[in-house]
């Protein structure tokens, strides 16, 4: 097989063309009605502004733009603090970039990856199983379809735990807090776990320091967080608040 058909694991964007193409389009309706009236151009600026940013933002994401999108998932595993022997789970695989790197840095571990997918994204259960194919781990690698509010496992079940930017978008819990909470209890005693999310959206998660009190009222002998969104490799303008501007990492041992 020639270099140019060599089939490369597809882990998608973070930030969908409908980001883009949806305000793009409406930019150029309006743009149309100028000749009607020029009170027009403000929502066509408006609209085609939106349709910049978010084609600026899938850029910086991709690989070709720096992959800001893989430079920000490689934080979990940087802070996760597990040797690698047992079984781990990713929470919210999505095309399953995390629950592959996971296997690869420890590959005497068994990894699962849960998601819900579904339609809003561009991600599915296929594509998971056959970007750990084309990566090496297929034998090291499960999927299943399941809610992070309620995962199909006992207590207990894993070493270690990882999940980035998953809690805050899990439609069938409204308090996050509960999800972190489920996420928790599939870690064994002893076990470790990284979460990466919106954590300093207040409305969603409170005050960190509050977040981390109640995390241990649950039972969880060491727990971190970390201000990640300042990170260096992150843009300026993409550490806006409605993108990765409120983002940390929760860290620890149970």
């Amino acid at each position: 097989m020639s270099p140019q058909t060599v089939e490369k694991p597809d882990y998608g964007n973070w930030v969908s063309k409908k980001f883009i193409l949806v305000p793009g389009l409406l930019g150029l309706a309006f743009l149309g009605l100028v000749f009607l009236s020029l009170w027009w151009i403000l929502p066509a600026l408006l609209f085609l502004a939106i349709a910049v940013y978010f084609g600026y933002a899938r850029y910086r994401f991709s690989p070709q733009g720096g992959d800001v999108q893989g430079q920000i998932r490689a934080l979990v595993l940087a802070h996760l603090d597990w040797d690698g022997k047992g079984q781990a789970l990713d929470i919210g695989c999505g095309n399953a970039a995390l629950t592959i790197a996971l296997a690869r840095k420890y590959p005497r571990a068994a990894v699962t990856g849960i998601d819900y997918w579904g339609s809003s994204w561009e991600y599915s259960q296929a594509v998971c199983e056959r970007n750990a194919q084309l990566e090496g781990v297929g034998e090291r690698t499960t999927f299943r379809k399941a809610s992070a509010s309620k995962l199909p496992f006992d207590d207990g079940t894993f070493e270690a735990v990882v999940s980035n930017l998953t809690f805050h978008e899990v439609s069938d819990s409204s308090n996050k807090r509960d999800v972190m909470r489920e996420a928790l209890r599939v870690v064994k005693k002893g076990g470790k776990f990284a979460f990466q999310d919106l954590f300093l959206m207040k409305p969603v998660y409170g005050e960190p320091q509050e977040l981390l009190e109640t995390i241990r009222s649950w039972g969880i002998e060491e727990v971190e967080f970390i201000e990640t969104r300042q990170a260096d490799f992150i843009p300026a303008a993409l550490k806006l608040p409605f993108m990765v501007g409120t983002l940390g990492l929760i860290v620890g041992k149970k």
